[in-house]
């Protein structure tokens, strides 16, 4: 049950970015998801490719503050809000990640971006799948943050009773326990009681509903539209699963950055942003 509930805390930990605050305030554009949501976006630096940041559950594009300033002198950098998250519209009615894809796609559209890069944490290692299908075109390559380890996992009916029911019954009370243990014991406790007070801060009725559809949602159908290279740069908390992944995609890599918990780009900054630069470099050549 070890991956079972990694999954869990590949969502729950995200929601720690509540910590941030927007450094970039005035920054913020404006696209329209297919269902009519606004969705909130910034745009920083010039250059090919784009580079699409997206956060994961319950968190904002400031996630990836300590990547913005690194990045935006050579690429041009796009980082967005989800619907439901950040500074986004939430009168969507389901929070598919279907739908999340749709929300990278009108961003992307807005921004006029052609050539680029989709970078997702967590839960939007499914995102940037479904994103791709919609702008293939546009897409030369995917990195999956500390997600996707085994494409063949699918949640099963007991995953939801066990996990997703006690969000249902009391969120404040039943999210926090486990997140803790989305950390190492040498984790910085300052950051770990960061992420376990700000879940509470979570809309209850949209983080469940994300949780819900995110476990709806299987890996392998969503590879067929891929023909791109896909790179997971994962920390080494949980493990991976290469010889199960290569056999459904030929252009999949991995790269692991040991010693780190699942929140490696605010653990260890400037080390993975030499990581994934490395990776960008060799997408784009």
């Amino acid at each position: 049950m070890k991956k079972t509930f990694r999954i869990i805390g590949i969502l729950a930990v995200c929601i720690a970015v509540a910590w941030f605050i927007y450094a970039r305030a005035g920054n913020n554009r404006v696209a329209v998801s297919k269902d009519g949501t606004k969705i909130v976006y910034s745009v920083y630096g010039k250059g090919e490719p784009a580079l699409v940041f997206i956060h994961g559950w319950c968190g904002s594009r400031a996630i990836w503050d300590k990547q913005v300033p690194y990045f935006a002198k050579k690429y041009r950098v796009i980082t967005l809000d989800l619907a439901g998250h950040g500074a986004s519209g939430r009168n969507r009615q389901e929070y598919t990640q279907e739908a999340f894809g749709e929300d990278v796609a009108a961003v992307v559209e807005a921004a006029k971006a052609d050539k680029l890069i989709l970078i997702g944490h967590s839960m939007s290692g499914t995102i940037i799948l479904e994103a791709n299908k919609l702008i293939k075109d546009k897409v030369i390559g995917l990195v999956a943050v500390d997600t996707l380890e085994n494409f063949e996992y699918v949640a099963t009916p007991e995953d939801r009773i066990k996990y997703i029911e006690p969000l249902k019954e009391d969120f404040v009370k039943n999210s926090g326990p486990f997140m803790r243990e989305m950390f190492t014991k040498d984790a910085d406790p300052k950051l770990v009681e960061t992420v376990v007070r700000n879940v509470a801060r979570s809309d209850p009725k949209i983080a469940v509903n994300v949780i819900e559809h995110y476990f709806d949602t299987p890996v392998i159908p969503l590879l067929a539209d891929v023909d791109v290279p896909l790179w997971c740069l994962n920390a080494d908390l949980w493990p991976d699963y290469p010889e199960i992944n290569i056999k459904y995609l030929k252009s999949y890599h991995l790269r692991v950055m040991p010693g780190l918990d699942h929140f490696l780009m605010v653990e260890a900054p400037d080390e993975f942003n030499r990581q994934l630069d490395d990776i960008i470099k060799q997408i784009a050549k």
